[in-house]
């Protein structure tokens, strides 16, 4: 491999300006250096993105770094998968060995034998799909269906690009209604490049703050009005709150008019949508959601900051394309303090395929998906694999198994569903590559494990979700072998003869050919620390959408080729009280899972001592009455059974959610038990999730409304093992 890029220079003290990437990398930070050593990060208070907030997992980040359990440099599996013998490589032997096998695969089998896995979206994510685009595998998977894509996908179809709640107040207007829908960012940190202490402050500005959400968050807590709907009807409420705007005659009349396309057609299909048949759906009070629908209707502007509980449904497409609806016709779209379409910076947006604001143009995108893709055309809104189809397709061979896969910051053994079946591929495959922080319960089975760099380990222009600005990421530490996977992807492609997707001499020169028509290096750039473009609203008034009509389409009748509704549907979640009725005698409780934790990311974290002192048991929010009546005590540990399994939480006493759902929390591992399982097993929600109806648009599981039951376990105390 090419010589590394030097450490950032610095003094015996010193203060370095990064952005955080231990969740979504929205926070500019401050790095603090003495004698070569990183002893702390802070919120950068200038950071026009976060204001000074920092979350903890963000503060953590120099223990992360220096844990003794990191892995540091390349192994090599000696024995059988799982019994945790492993010899030390150097990264040329590592990296000979990957090109080796991946050719061998080309020649004998074709390049879709080779699949592709990535974690939730990181700045690796753009260099993964144009290396696959190079060699020819159509096979990437990542949790896309059920995080982001089904809101991209209904914003690509209804005005083109997707629209982020203004916090910022660029226009010269601060929101003054947020509509916080099934969004917990205040209390997670960030996500989908919104920082939560920026929402935090607009929750405090705004005259009106509208909640949907079936657990009482802290914004629900002073909320003008909480709607605590029965887990996954959000679609229902969504499409009854369009029809209340309309019947009240409460739309903005100009936007419909002189912006829109589908009008008729949208007030003919919501008229049986009303409120009372929402409500039977929701459990909520017909007025009640008249009263919101009003209030978001008639204080202008008001924003919309949803998040991911959208998109884990059977219609998460269709509840996105409601939701964008009630937007575009309440006049909120791409106004200051509403639903902005931001502008990037266009010398830099030109270059990376993360910053523009439709989907990545087609030169960074996987081939088209085929009769060799693993599910080819089976869900027409999502350009990869589903995760259930690619890891069943190795263990069915349906349509055909492929030989090995690449993983890169994807702990899937507790982060994807059907668990199981991926743990037998695990083992089923040739070849397997993990790229990985920490050993994992997933890394344990894989052939080759490569050591992966934190983020104060890595350059980048850092421009993934963020769309208005691009962050300056330098690197301020080196620990072992540990390697930037785009570096590694970079070095792989060029030794497979990759070079027309991958022409630049050097990791580093691709960051300077990023940056190139700003006139900046990267050396400049880090200096700089960001780079902005001039926001401008209402850009629909003299360039129109970037939609086939150039209107907002409210009728999208593109998506009509492509057999998906081109009006929004709500679609009853698969196994809930009303759609299974027989399966809820049984499992009496609804299940949701409760979102992300504020001290981790994902099933990232764990082992970080700071964090785990501050969240050290998985949690299952229960209803204190549910809990009294099942003999079971706050803080004891419990089972929570569905038909697909078991697994034990804590019992966490909340009245703040219904007394038949509970809430538990996703991810749960634990790196302080033996190799090579790590536990992972005994608490992962993931194991509860079985076979269901998915959405026929994207793909998405129903992940926030399941049925269960709970019960004590012996004592109350954890179960072995």
């Amino acid at each position: 491999m090419p010589a590394r890029p030097p450490v950032v220079p610095r003094g015996e003290h010193s203060v370095i300006r990064s952005a955080c990437r231990m969740c979504h990398g929205v926070c500019q930070v401050l790095v603090h250096v003495e004698n070569g050593r990183v002893v702390k990060v802070t919120g950068d208070p200038e950071c026009p993105t976060s204001r000074g907030y920092l979350c903890p997992k963000g503060a953590a980040s120099a223990e992360l770094l220096y844990h003794p359990d990191r892995l540091t440099h390349p192994l090599k599996r000696v024995g059988r998968r799982g019994e945790n013998r492993w010899e030390r490589l150097s990264w040329d032997e590592a990296v000979e060995w990957m090109v080796s096998e991946f050719t061998a695969i080309r020649q004998e089998s074709g390049s879709e034998y080779l699949g592709m896995v990535q974690g939730t979206g990181r700045p690796y994510s753009g260099f993964v799909a144009r290396f696959a685009h190079a060699f020819g595998t159509p096979n990437i998977t990542e949790p896309l269906e059920f995080c982001y894509l089904p809101r991209q996908q209904a914003a690509r179809y209804s005005c083109g690009q997707l629209p982020v709640a203004d916090v910022y107040g660029f226009g010269g207007e601060a929101p003054r209604c947020v509509l916080l829908w099934g969004c917990n960012i205040t209390q997670t940190g960030g996500a989908d490049g919104m920082c939560g202490g920026m929402v935090q402050r607009a929750l405090r500005n705004a005259d009106q703050v509208i909640v949907v959400d079936p657990r009482c968050t802290k914004p629900a807590e002073s909320a003008q009005h909480w709607l605590q709907l029965r887990p996954g009807t959000d679609g229902a409420l969504a499409l009854a709150m369009i029809h209340a705007v309309i019947e009240e005659d409460l739309f903005d009349r100009d936007f419909v008019r002189h912006h829109c396309v589908g009008w008729d057609e949208l007030v003919t299909h919501v008229r049986p949508f009303t409120p009372e048949w929402a409500g039977a759906i929701t459990r909520l009070e017909p007025e009640t959601i008249r009263a919101a629908a009003r209030t978001y209707a008639t204080t202008k502007p008001a924003c919309l900051q949803w998040g991911n509980a959208i998109d884990m449904s059977p219609c998460a497409f269709q509840t996105a394309r409601s939701l964008l609806i009630l937007s575009a016709i309440t006049g909120n779209i791409d106004r200051p303090g509403g639903d902005a379409l931001w502008v990037a910076p266009p010398p830099v947006a030109r270059r990376s395929p993360w910053h523009t604001p439709v989907l990545a143009g087609a030169e960074f995108l996987p081939p088209e998906k085929g009769e060799r893709s693993i599910d080819a055309d089976r869900f027409p809104l999502f350009p990869g694999v589903q995760q259930p189809s690619f890891w069943r397709s190795i263990l069915t061979g349906e349509p055909y198994r492929m030989r090995a896969v690449w993983l890169m910051g994807a702990n899937v053994l507790v982060t994807s569903t059907h668990s199981l079946e991926i743990e037998r591929a695990l083992h089923a495959l040739e070849f397997s590559v993990v790229s990985e922080l920490f050993m994992t319960p997933t890394a344990q089975l894989a052939d080759l494990v490569l050591p992966a760099a934190s983020w104060l380990e890595t350059e980048d222009v850092a421009s993934l979700h963020k769309i208005w600005c691009v962050l300056a990421r330098p690197k301020v530490a080196q620990l072992g072998e540990t390697r930037d996977d785009r570096e590694v992807i970079f070095e792989v492609a060029r030794r497979l003869g990759l070079t027309h997707a991958f022409p630049w001499p050097s990791y580093r020169a691709h960051l300077n050919w990023t940056l190139e028509e700003t006139g900046l290096d990267f050396e400049q750039f880090c200096e700089k620390g960001i780079l902005t473009a001039e926001q401008r609203y209402f850009k629909y008034r003299d360039e129109g959408f970037a939609t086939p009509s150039k209107k907002f389409e409210l009728l999208a009748e593109p998506l009509t080729d492509l057999g998906v509704s081109p009006l929004p549907v709500y679609r009853e979640p698969p196994l809930t009280p009303v759609s299974a009725p027989e399966v809820a005698k049984e499992y009496p409780l609804i299940l949701t899972g409760s979102g992300r934790i504020k001290e981790f990311f994902h099933s990232e974290g764990r082992q970080v001592e700071s964090l785990r002192r501050r969240h050290p048991d998985p949690l299952l929010e229960i209803h204190p009455e549910t809990a009294t009546g099942l003999g079971i005590q706050d803080g004891e540990w419990v089972w929570v059974e569905t038909r697909e399994g078991r697994i034990t939480m804590k019992a966490s006493f909340f009245d703040g959610i219904a007394p038949d759902v509970v809430g538990a929390e996703h991810a749960w591992w634990f790196p302080e038990d033996a190799p090579p399982d790590y536990g992972w097993k005994r608490s992962s929600l993931n194991l509860l999730f079985g076979d269901a109806a998915y959405d026929p648009d994207t793909g998405s599981e129903s992940l926030r409304s399941a049925l269960c039951r709970v019960r004590p376990t012996e004592g109350g105390r954890r179960p072995p093992g």
